[in-house]
């Protein structure tokens, strides 16, 4: 990596805390490049004295490195397996032992299509069982503007458009273009800012502790180069509750090193369940 980039992100992280030093250098470069060209700074030097003079520009920086393409329901596969062969099974479990307790951790949640996907599927199978557990949904990101979108819970019809329509008018209010999310749903899902890369824990603080019976973590891992993408499975692994789920992207798989740690639930999705 050029050494000039590396300073701009040892900068970065000075100021803002975020931490891309495990991120692939190829990704950094092109995005990095995009604002490179958006600052007409011609090299990585006369763009580390632009953000120095331009403190906005950081904002931009941290915008094209994580970028967030996110809706609800998306991969619809795999949710649908989930809440028909997954959740049930859960469910039933617990309802059957003194843990009434369900855990789940969406990370690298973006503006919170995904963990307020979770809280639907979950809210149609309560009503249809007629029982409820207690639900603690925790959902975490490094970019904190995407936070204070997904706690607005406010989307466009980009974010919902793999909505079914009774879903939609069950669970959404329409304001002009804009679609928000009822407070019944909303409020189940608790957002936190939490780096992946944290070495001091292995989740997030406002969780208390671990023992999650299903962790997302898609799209994330394809970031990362594999040194770190082996403490990110370490975390997803010590997190987990015995035979807890595990959710990846469509080009995500457990790391070599933790391949004989998961098994994979079906040949049809992404989803591991902890050994």
């Amino acid at each position: 990596m050029n050494n000039n980039l590396k300073l701009i992100l040892n900068y970065l992280n000075e100021k803002r805390g975020f931490d891309f030093s495990g991120y692939r250098t190829p990704m950094i470069k092109r995005r990095a490049g995009k604002r490179l060209s958006a600052s007409k700074c011609k090299d990585y030097d006369k763009y580390l004295h632009f953000i120095r003079e331009h403190p906005d520009e950081l904002d931009n920086l941290i915008d094209v490195l994580t970028i967030n393409v996110s809706r609800f329901f998306r991969d619809s596969l795999s949710f649908e397996y989930i809440a028909k062969k997954i959740l049930p099974v859960i469910i039933h479990e617990k309802k059957n032992s003194i843990d009434h307790w369900l855990r789940i951790w969406s990370t690298g949640c973006s503006m919170g299509e995904e963990p307020y996907t979770i809280a639907i599927l979950i809210n149609e199978i309560f009503e249809k069982e007629d029982f409820k557990l207690n639900l603690n949904i925790f959902a975490t990101d490094i970019d904190s503007r995407a936070l204070k979108r997904a706690k607005e819970a406010v989307y466009s019809f980009e974010s919902i458009k793999d909505v079914k329509y009774r879903l939609l008018t069950k669970y959404f209010k329409t304001e002009c273009e804009s679609f928000r999310l009822i407070p019944e749903i909303k409020d189940v899902v608790t957002f936190a800012f939490y780096n992946m890369l944290e070495k001091k824990s292995y989740a997030p603080p406002e969780s208390i502790y671990g023992d999650f019976d299903m962790v997302f973590c898609r799209n994330v891992l394809i970031y990362f180069k594999t040194e770190y993408q082996d403490l990110i499975f370490d975390k997803l692994y010590r997190t987990l509750a015995k035979h807890g789920y595990l959710v990846l992207g469509e080009a995500e798989k457990p790391s070599i090193k933790f391949q004989t740690h998961f098994k994979k639930v079906n040949e049809c999705c992404h989803i591991y369940q902890k050994m």
